[in-house]
C-alpha cells in the first residue's frame, strides 16, 4: 500500500507542477518569430565592401516591419568576429529563408547562416518620449 500511496503522491506532485507551469504561461506573449544566426567566412576587407549594401539592406527590412531586431557579435574580448543575430517577423520559415537569403553578405557567400523558429515568451521593452526636444530613450 505504501508503493501506491507514493506512486499516487508522485503524481500529485506533478500534476500541481503542470497546473503552476500553465498559470505561469498563460499570459505570455507566444509570439513566433525567426532567428537568423550568421556565420562570417570572410575578411574584414570582404565585409567591410559589401557593408553599405548589407546595412541598406537591413534598414529597408526596418522600415517594413520585417526585422524585430539585429545585429553583430562578438568574441569574448569584444573583437568583431564577422558574425551575426537577425531577428524577423516573417509569416513562415520559407518565407524567413528567403530573406536571410536575400542579405548581400550572403549572396557574396560573405556569411552563411542557420534559421531557428523562436517563440517569444517573456522580456520587456520600455521607450520614454521626450516632447520637448522630441528625443528618446530605449530601456
Amino acid at each position: 500500500m505504501g508503493h501506491l500511496a507514493a506512486v499516487d503522491g508522485g503524481s500529485r506532485v506533478a500534476a500541481s507542477g503542470e497546473e503552476r507551469i500553465r498559470q505561469l504561461t498563460q499570459r505570455m506573449l507566444r509570439k513566433k518569430l525567426y532567428v537568423i544566426l550568421s556565420k562570417g567566412c570572410a575578411t574584414a576587407e570582404q565585409i567591410g565592401a559589401v557593408l553599405p549594401q548589407h546595412l541598406e539592406y537591413m534598414i529597408g527590412l526596418e522600415k517594413n516591419g520585417v526585422l524585430f531586431a539585429s545585429g553583430p557579435l562578438t568574441a569574448a574580448a569584444g573583437a568583431p568576429a564577422g558574425d551575426g543575430l537577425t531577428i524577423l517577423r516573417a509569416a513562415s520559415a520559407d518565407e524567413a529563408r528567403a530573406i536571410a537569403s536575400a542579405d548581400p553578405f550572403v549572396v557574396n557567400k560573405l556569411r552563411s547562416f542557420e534559421l531557428r523558429e523562436w517563440t517569444l515568451m517573456e522580456g520587456s521593452f520600455g521607450v520614454k518620449v521626450n516632447f520637448s526636444d522630441q528625443s528618446l530613450d530605449i530601456a
